[in-house]
């Protein structure tokens, strides 16, 4: 298969909630990524999902008090978010079929990476937001190291990250990340992260069911981006 083949993940269909399958580090992400969404901040509060998947960050937001909308490109997929409480959506990150200022939380999580258009995938994720309202994203650098850990090394460990699923031409400029939010709005702060080495040596002999991710002085490899449209 090429790399960041959309197939992959209809292949894989039967798999997005396997604990110790090829999506795991999603998992561990997605508890990330919904740390930081705060509580609603009114009734009827929406978050919009971009790329979400199975709607793997769903148990992590529960109780939050959003109505969660999941925008993603694979019925499969779709089908599955929609069991954990997502409302579906089949629709392009590109062109999101949802109206302006309709999120008081827009989340990108492990999409960017793949979107062949970086600057109109924010532009959308912005245009969703309403004032005040908030960016979650975490993705891939676009670094020479990134390429060698999160392509050449990941992608060949069992059950860290599928073969394929990563092209290395479209991992993220910060750079153009950040001046592309701040030209919609939102002024962007990033910060890295990285699994817990502990918990992830043990994760891989089988002594523990979760990895916890933790912060790192560098964005140069994987990042999350938090920020708030002011206008």
């Amino acid at each position: 298969m090429p790399p960041n083949d959309p197939s992959l993940y209809e292949r894989l269909a039967d798999q997005w909630w396997e604990p110790r399958g090829p999506f795991a580090m999603l998992h561990w992400l997605a508890a990330a990524r919904a740390a930081l969404v705060p509580a609603a901040p009114r009734p009827g509060a929406v978050l919009v999902d971009l790329g979400c998947g199975a709607g793997l960050v769903a148990p992590h937001l529960a109780g939050k008090g959003y109505r969660h909308v999941g925008v993603d490109r694979s019925l499969s997929a779709l089908r599955q978010a929609r069991e954990h409480g997502v409302h579906g959506v089949q629709g392009d990150v590109l062109a999101v079929p949802l109206p302006g200022g309709c999120a008081d939380v827009v989340l990108a999580g492990e999409i960017l990476e793949h979107v062949t258009d970086l600057p109109r995938a924010v532009r959308e994720a912005c245009r969703l937001l309403r004032t005040g309202g908030l960016l979650v994203l975490d993705t891939l650098a676009a670094t020479a190291l990134c390429r060698w850990l999160a392509i050449t090394v990941a992608e060949r460990l069992p059950r860290i990250a599928p073969r394929g699923v990563h092209d290395p031409a479209l991992l993220v400029d910060r750079a153009v990340l950040v001046d592309t939010c701040a030209r919609h709005g939102v002024r962007l702060a990033l910060r890295g992260i990285r699994p817990s080495l502990t918990d992830l040596a043990r994760w891989l002999v089988g002594r523990r069911t979760w990895v916890r991710m933790v912060p790192v002085g560098t964005t140069a490899v994987l990042f999350q981006g938090l920020g708030r449209k002011e206008v």
